[in-house]
């Protein structure tokens, strides 16, 4: 008779590297940056638990070293392509400025005459 643990573990396998397969056609393919930065966050957890399944299926805890530097490396790496991408959108700069009270350069605020009445 198979034995149970045997069988999840060639499914989580075969799962897992669907998983990885799909990240890896992400990150050539692109089309941004944001999604390449995404894609690569997913190989991160696809390999973080691809050790913890080879963890549970040999019964040790030889590598959570590495699981948890993967994840601090995932988490960082995200951190910093997300403040990259919001420092570079063009109307980063107004929405600084829209937040100061009295000032009319709010986008959309524009004196046009509203929908259905005339002033």
């Amino acid at each position: 008779m198979i034995d149970p643990m045997t069988v999840a573990a060639y499914g989580g396998g075969a799962m897992l590297f669907v998983g990885a397969v799909a990240a890896l056609h992400r990150i050539v393919r692109g089309p941004s940056l944001l999604d390449r930065a995404i894609a690569i966050d997913v190989l991160l957890v696809v390999l973080s638990s691809a050790l913890v399944l080879e963890m549970a299926v040999h019964r040790h805890t030889h590598d959570i070293v590495l699981v948890v530097l993967a994840a601090t490396v995932g988490f960082v790496g995200s951190v910093t392509v997300a403040r990259f991408v919001e420092d570079r959108r063009p109307e980063h700069m107004r929405e600084e400025i829209s937040l100061v009270p009295g000032t009319t350069d709010i986008p959309g605020s524009e004196d046009a005459p509203a929908e259905g009445g005339d002033r």
